[in-house]
């Protein structure tokens, strides 16, 4: 294997709380009249998802479908984060290298200015920002491995933080592999 690299999950690992949940209330804040008209549908999507009869990505879909009801998306994102910086990780902060990897859930529109700012590469579910769709797979559970090996065919993870047992796959992967509670990282409780 070529590089090694130190791989982190997002929200509630190096940012708290999760992120998608944060930009929905922002905009609910900021742009209510957008969010509040997919409340029905998102409401309707839940308990269709809490009932396993929709997966995880068409739960998404239906959150963020109240992007198409926004107008410069960007530039919203783009605030949201300027209000919400502090919620990144001082532990992370202090350990964070040029060349970390984020690999999250949330959409990748959501995520890339604060993973610009941090300098560092970002893998994450594809979605467009202008309609909510998720193109292609949600990057979550054994799909993060997928799309880590496709984007690094040939670098291995060093050390990977997660707070979900869900990224198990990724630690699996990994030389060390830390769950994240609350700023304390412990290692993988491989056994569950």
């Amino acid at each position: 294997m070529g590089c090694i690299m130190n791989v982190y999950d997002f929200d509630e690992t190096i940012f708290t709380p999760d992120s998608s949940y944060a930009f929905v209330l922002y905009c609910l804040r900021h742009y209510p009249r957008a969010v509040l008209h997919a409340v029905p549908g998102m409401a309707g999507m839940g308990l269709l998802h809490a009932a396993k009869q929709a997966d995880t990505k068409a739960l998404k879909e239906k959150v963020f479908a109240f992007l198409t009801r926004l107008d410069n998306v960007d530039q919203i994102v783009s605030d949201f984060w300027k209000e919400k910086s502090g919620g990144l990780a001082q532990w992370y902060l202090a350990q964070r290298r040029d060349d970390d990897l984020i690999i999250s859930a949330s959409p990748e529109f959501l995520l890339r200015p604060v993973a610009d700012a941090l300098h560092v590469r970002l893998l994450a579910t594809p979605m467009d920002r202008h309609t909510g769709r998720i193109i292609g797979r949600n990057c979550h559970d054994n799909e993060k491995v997928v799309r880590f090996y496709q984007a690094f065919p040939h670098e291995s993870i060093d050390r990977f933080y997660s707070d979900s047992m869900s990224d198990t796959p990724l630690a699996r992967i990994s030389r060390e592999a830390y769950l994240v509670n609350k700023g304390t990282c412990r290692p993988w409780p491989f056994h569950y």
